[in-house]
């Protein structure tokens, strides 16, 4: 197999380049199978590295494959939304609407000159989950957990829990992996440390994913839309209609990050969310051998 050309990016900037998440897009690896990818993204060790493929339908820009250094996964914003720009800038394909084809299905994503917007998969709000649990987990106390928001899960094309807790307790959260284990669903992808204001309509999040080789994430996209349907079903935002906030993640690790999160709703529940973000590029290079 002839090398395979990477581009680096940064996805969620603040400030342009080494800030936000970093992301590895691999190019040309239709030959290669699911393990050979998991192998690559291992050797990155970013939180994800993303396979832009041909479309298996008409219907489809391109497809997408997203592993972390452990797992592969379904869907995620920030792949999405750094592969888009990065397959545009290369003039692969367009600016303005495409469609993603992934494992959470058909996607939009609208690209631009600085970035990208991907609209998530199906809202789902699942579980309730024990907040004081969750929040010894991490390091926090019963005292530290949001009294007025319940903790629980939901997604839209990845399913979260998420602990809402005071705004002092976000930068005091320290995951315990076994801990962690123990008090979640064994079908997370992580968990989401949370306080929302809901005056300035900011959310500072942490997200915590050791079972998918990623201690801690500097931003993540499939989180924020997910973190969307999860206000909306506890009440703080609009029961109808559009809402949007940013999330500010990352600062704890040196990776400050900034998502802009859209939601359609009706009746009170999420119908559509989107996540957005700037991209930078860092680096490119080739890969010069194939496990």
């Amino acid at each position: 197999m002839n090398p395979l050309r990477y581009d680096v990016v940064d996805v969620f900037t603040v400030d342009g380049a080494y800030t936000g998440n970093p992301l590895a897009v691999v190019h040309g690896g239709g030959a290669l199978t699911g393990e050979q990818m998991q192998v690559i993204a291992a050797e990155f060790g970013l939180s994800e590295t993303a396979f832009p493929l041909p479309p298996t339908t008409p219907d489809a820009d391109y497809r997408l494959r997203i592993f972390t250094p452990s797992r592969e996964l379904p869907f995620a914003g920030h792949p999405s939304v750094g592969a888009a720009w990065t397959l545009a800038r290369a003039g692969l394909i367009r600016t303005g609407t495409v469609v993603q084809e992934c494992g959470a299905g058909l996607l939009p994503v609208e690209v631009d000159d600085h970035g990208a917007q991907v609209t998530g998969g199906k809202p789902e709000v699942g579980q309730a989950l024990d907040g004081p649990g969750l929040a010894a987990a991490v390091g926090l106390t019963a005292a530290d957990v949001d009294p007025d928001v319940p903790a629980g899960v939901a997604g839209a094309g990845v399913p979260f829990a998420f602990l809402p807790v005071r705004p002092d307790a976000v930068a005091r959260a320290v995951p315990d992996a076994g801990a962690m284990r123990a008090a979640l669903p064994d079908d997370l992808v992580g968990l989401s440390v949370v306080a929302f204001d809901r005056t300035n309509w900011r959310a500072h999040v942490r997200m915590f994913a050791p079972e998918a080789g990623v201690v801690e994430d500097p931003a993540t996209g499939s989180a924020a839309v997910a973190l969307g349907v999860f206000l909306t079903d506890r009440g703080l935002l609009g029961a109808d209609g559009q809402s949007g906030f940013v999330v500010s993640q990352g600062a704890e690790i040196g990776r400050p990050s900034e998502l802009a999160v859209l939601v359609r709703a009706e009746a009170g529940a999420a119908v559509t969310t989107s996540v957005r973000g700037n991209v930078a590029a860092v680096a490119r290079g080739e890969l010069l051998s194939v496990p």
